[in-house]
C-alpha cells in the first residue's frame, strides 16, 4: 500500500488538475466544474478532509436570530444596470449569520412572474464547487431571469427562468464565496460541509423573518454538482430542528439535485465508465483504472492509479468534460456591442461576461453587494477559501432519511456531463437497493424525448435530461423548466408526446 501524499504535493496535483481542463491560459480562472475536479483529487489523496457522516447540531439560539424590520425594503432592487423591463420584484442583500464574527451571506431573490406568486412555493437554489457562487451560475447562467450579453454590460431575458414556477432564492455560501464575507479572516479556514449547512440554516430562519409572507409557504431546496452535499445537509438540518421544536419552523417539502455529488466511490467509478462508454478513453485504460484504483472510503491512492488517471486527464484535456459535445470558449474578450444571444444555444464564454458584469461598481451598488470586505474582485469561485474541513464520503443515508419522513426527493442528470455523469448517479441510487415503482421510460416535452426517468418506492424520482451538461438549465433551459414544474407539483414527468 502506498503512503499518503503530503499536502505540498497535493497542492501541485490540484493545480495541474485545473490546468488540464483549460484550453488557453486566460481560461484558467476557476469555475464550478474545475473546482469540483480539484476537490475530488484532494479527497482521493486523503488530504485530511473529514469524511464521516453528517450530524446536525442544535442551532435554536436566540442570539442567532436578528431583528429584520425594514430590511426587506432596503434590499429591494429597483433595476439592474442594462436590465430589460420586468414585472416581478427582485431583492438582494446580506443576512448576518454570526454577529460576533461579522459573518454574513449574500442572497439574490426573484419573485414569481405569476401574479399568483402568493400561492407559489419558495425554491432555494445552491451551486457547488465547493466554493462557487450561486449568483455566477444559477442566477446568471442557468435558471435566473436574466443572462449577460457579450458586452458584459447588458442583460437579456431568460424566458425559461424558474421564477415561472416558483419564487426563487439564490444563496452564496459559505462565507468567502461570491459577495458573502466574514470580518473574521480565520472563518475562511473553518469552511466545510457542516459550517455551510449551519450557516445556511441560520440564514433561512433570519431571511424568513425579513420576508414573513413566506413563513409557512411550501419550501423546496435545489442545486447541482457539490450542492449534492449542500442541499441534503441543509434539508437534514431543517428536519432536525423542526422535530426539535415539534413544529415546522421551515415548511420543507422536497429536494431536487442535479449531476450531484452523492457517493464518492460510485461518483468516481461512474466517471471512468462514462468516459469509456462514450469513446473518450479506451476500454484498456478503463480496465487499468478498475485494476489499480480503489475509490472506496479512506483508501489510499497508488502510484499506478495516479499514473493512469493523470494520463486520462491528459487525453481529455481538450474537451469540456462538463458538457462533452459543447463548443469551447476561445475568445474571452468582451464585445463593444452585444452579440446576438440565444437562450437555447448556450454561449461557452458566458463565464467571462458574468465576471465582467458582476464586477461593475454600478451593478454591485444596484444589488446592494459589498466586495470591499474581501479586498479583491468578485470571483465565480472563491480564492479566499483555501481549506475544506469536512465532506462525508456519502450522503445516501440522508436521502433515505428524507424518504422515511415523506420528503420528496428528485435526482436528475444532464446526460452529456462526464464529471458527475449519469452512470455515477445510477450507481449511487443502485446502492440504495430501492424497489422500482415506475419502470424506466422516456419523458416528453413538445413532442420530443426530454430524457428518461424511473420512479422508486419511497418517493424518489430519477430523471435524465437529454442533451444537457453539468449545468442542466444552461444547455436545456426548456426541459429544465419542465422538470422543475413537475417536481414542484409532485406530478410524474409526462410519458406521452400528447402532453408537455
Amino acid at each position: 500500500m502506498e503512503s499518503k501524499k503530503p499536502t505540498s504535493l497535493l497542492l501541485v496535483i490540484s493545480f495541474l488538475t485545473i490546468l488540464s481542463f483549460c484550453v488557453v491560459e486566460t481560461q484558467c480562472r476557476k469555475n464550478q466544474g474545475q473546482q469540483l475536479g480539484r476537490f475530488y483529487k484532494a479527497k482521493l489523496a486523503n488530504s485530511g478532509i473529514e469524511t464521516s457522516s453528517f450530524r446536525a447540531i442544535n442551532l435554536l439560539d436566540s442570539a442567532k436570530i436578528h431583528p429584520q424590520e425594514g430590511l426587506k425594503e432596503q434590499d429591494r432592487i429597483e433595476r439592474l444596470p442594462g436590465q430589460p423591463q420586468v414585472e416581478f420584484s427582485q431583492y438582494g442583500g446580506y443576512v448576518t449569520v454570526d454577529k460576533s464574527a461579522g459573518r454574513a451571506l449574500y442572497y439574490y431573490f426573484v419573485e414569481s412572474e405569476k401574479k399568483s406568486n402568493e400561492s407559489l412555493p419558495l425554491l432555494l437554489w445552491l451551486n457547488g464547487g465547493p466554493g462557487c457562487s450561486s449568483l455566477a451560475y444559477g442566477a446568471m447562467q442557468e435558471l435566473g431571469p436574466f443572462r449577460v450579453h457579450s458586452d458584459g454590460k447588458t442583460l437579456y431575458r431568460n424566458r425559461y427562468s424558474w421564477n415561472n414556477a416558483a419564487n426563487v432564492l439564490f444563496l452564496e455560501s459559505p462565507a468567502g464565496v461570491g459577495f458573502s464575507y466574514s470580518n473574521t479572516t480565520s472563518d475562511y479556514d473553518k469552511s466545510g460541509d457542516s459550517r455551510t449547512a449551519e450557516d445556511s440554516y441560520v440564514f433561512m430562519v433570519n431571511w424568513l423573518e425579513r420576508f414573513p409572507e413566506y413563513k409557512g409557504r411550501e419550501f423546496y431546496i435545489s442545486g447541482e454538482s457539490y450542492a449534492g452535499h449542500y442541499v441534503p445537509q441543509l434539508a437534514y438540518t431543517i428536519l432536525y430542528h423542526n422535530k426539535l421544536a415539534n413544529k415546522n419552523i421551515i415548511n420543507l417539502k422536497g429536494i431536487i439535485i442535479g449531476n450531484a455529488v452523492i457517493n464518492d466511490e460510485t461518483d468516481d467509478r461512474g466517471m471512468y465508465d462514462y468516459l469509456a462508454s462514450h469513446a473518450l478513453i479506451s476500454d484498456e485504460d478503463n480496465h487499468k483504472v478498475r485494476k489499480h484504483c480503489d475509490f472506496s472510503p479512506n483508501a489510499t491512492t497508488s502510484k499506478l492509479c495516479d499514473a493512469i488517471t493523470d494520463e486520462i486527464y491528459r487525453i481529455i484535456s481538450n474537451l469540456d468534460i462538463y458538457s462533452i459535445y459543447a463548443p469551447l470558449c476561445f475568445n474571452t474578450n468582451l464585445t463593444s456591442h452585444p452579440k446576438k444571444a440565444s437562450i437555447m444555444n448556450f454561449d461557452p464564454c458566458s463565464d467571462y461576461y458574468v465576471y465582467a458584469y458582476l464586477n461593475r461598481p454600478e451593478v454591485q451598488a444596484a444589488m446592494h453587494a459589498n466586495v470591499t470586505k474581501l479586498d479583491h474582485d468578485w470571483e465565480p469561485c472563491s480564492d479566499v477559501i483555501t481549506k475544506w474541513n469536512d465532506s462525508p464520503s456519502t450522503i445516501i443515508p440522508l436521502l433515505e432519511e428524507f424518504m422515511s419522513n415523506g420528503i420528496r426527493v428528485w435526482v436528475f442528470s444532464g446526460d452529456t456531463d462526464a464529471r458527475v455523469p449519469v452512470t455515477s448517479t445510477k450507481y449511487s441510487i443502485k446502492k440504495m437497493k430501492l424497489d422500482v415503482k415506475t419502470a424506466w421510460h422516456a419523458w416528453y416535452l413538445g413532442g420530443e424525448v426530454g430524457g428518461f426517468t424511473q420512479v422508486y418506492k419511497g418517493d424518489l424520482t430519477f430523471a435524465t435530461v437529454r442533451g444537457a451538461g453539468h449545468q442542466v438549465p444552461s444547455y436545456q433551459p426548456k426541459r429544465a423548466l419542465s422538470l422543475i414544474w413537475h417536481f414542484l407539483g409532485g406530478t410524474p414527468l409526462p410519458d406521452t408526446t400528447r402532453y408537455d
